[in-house]
Order: structure tokens, then sequence, then C-alpha cells
């Protein structure tokens, strides 16, 4: 796939995945617009790590009604987030990072959110895809989140040829037009999960299939 051709299959690839689920991360973001919350984006990404978003949804909810500020979130016991998120993925751990990542910010960030990849990488346990979420959908800054359905799609399109997720982000930084850069991570998740799935697709019902080079797919539906 070219750039070119990628201008092309953008507005179509959109109104195919208008009618499938985008993530919930997505949606909360969107429904903060235009006043933004990097706070809860940043919590809610850790908590979505390992965990389906609709678990995600209501334990992000559970805990931001307990306490809706990195305030009131540091005070918390650790024993009461565990019970407030429950049942996310390896939650005694998150529940730890958060306590962690809370007072982190309040003594060396002032009680903000920090907004370069550098600040955010230095909080344990954000990595580069939860660092550029909380830039694109917390702060409205540009960076390009990979998590494993961008990396697998942007390959199988042929717009990158890349090993790992971290090349995809650099390769894609390289390629990209930055009009896509906030969009492409909210839109090839809900895609790769309703549509291009990484076992056997459904390339009949890709609306822009004429535009993918099925790179690495054997066969498909």
């Amino acid at each position: 796939m070219t750039v070119q051709e990628l201008r092309e299959a953008w507005p179509v690839l959109k109104r195919q995945v208008f009618s499938l689920n985008v993530p919930w991360l997505e949606s909360m973001a969107k429904r903060q617009r235009p006043k933004r919350d990097p706070f809860k984006v940043l919590i809610s990404c850790i908590l979505s790590l390992r965990t389906q978003d609709r678990t995600t949804a209501t334990a992000s909810e559970r805990l931001f009604s307990i306490a809706p500020d990195v305030w009131k979130m540091s005070k918390m016991d650790i024993k009461d987030i565990e019970r407030a998120i429950y049942p996310v993925g390896f939650y005694r751990v998150k529940a730890r990072r958060i306590k962690e990542i809370c007072e982190r910010i309040i003594k060396d960030f002032d009680g903000r959110v920090p907004d370069t990849m550098e600040e955010l990488l230095s909080l344990n346990g954000v990595g580069r895809k939860t660092a550029n979420l909380v830039l694109t959908l917390g702060h409205n800054k540009d960076g390009i989140c990979v998590d494993t359905h961008v990396h697998r799609i942007t390959n199988r399109w042929g717009f990158v040829k890349t090993r790992t997720p971290y090349e995809t982000e650099m390769a894609l930084r390289q390629r990209l037009p930055r009009r896509y850069w906030h969009e492409i991570n909210g839109l090839l998740v809900a895609f790769g999960q309703g549509v291009c799935k990484p076992i056997s697709p459904h390339c009949t019902m890709c609306r822009i299939s004429n535009y993918c080079k099925k790179i690495g797919v054997t066969r498909h539906r």
C-alpha cells in the first residue's frame, strides 16, 4: 500500500469502523472533549493491559467514582484500589503500580501528568503504547500508538515492513502523514477485532481489500 492508496482507503476504512465497536478508551477520551483528562487516560490505559474492554470500563468507572483525581487516588490504600479494579488482569500488581505512579506524579510533576514521551516513560509500568495514548488522547499531542493490531495490519497492508511494534512506530513516524497519527490506533483496534483478524481475516467483508497486499495471509474468509 502506498501513501496515496492509504489516503484513498482512509475514509472508506473510517466508514466501515463506524459500524464496529470502537475501543472504550477512545470513547471515554472523546466524551471528555474539549476538556481532556490525561490522568484518567493514563490510569485507564494501565488497567486495560491484558484486560477486556468491558472489564476495563467498569473497573475504571468504579475507581474514578471513589478517587477522580491524582490527589485522592494517591491517598487510597492499595487494598482499596485492588477491590475497586478487580477483576482486571494482574489487579494486585496494577494496584501497587497505580499507587506508586500517583505518588510520583505529585512528588515530581506537581500533580500534573507529564506531556513528554521521556517523562511518561520514567513512570514505572508505562511503556510506549501507554505513553503515546496519553499524549494523543490526554494531551492532544502528536503520537502514534502501536499495539498488536496496528503492527499486524500495517504490515499486512504492505505499508511497512517491520518485525516489532517499536519498529512499526518508528516506520510510521517516517511514512504516515501526521493527520492520521491520532486516529490510527482506535481505527485499527476496532478493525482488527472485527474484520482484519490475526488468523483467517474477513477479507470478503473488508471494504479496503483491494488496497491490501495481504502480506502473510495464508487463508481468509
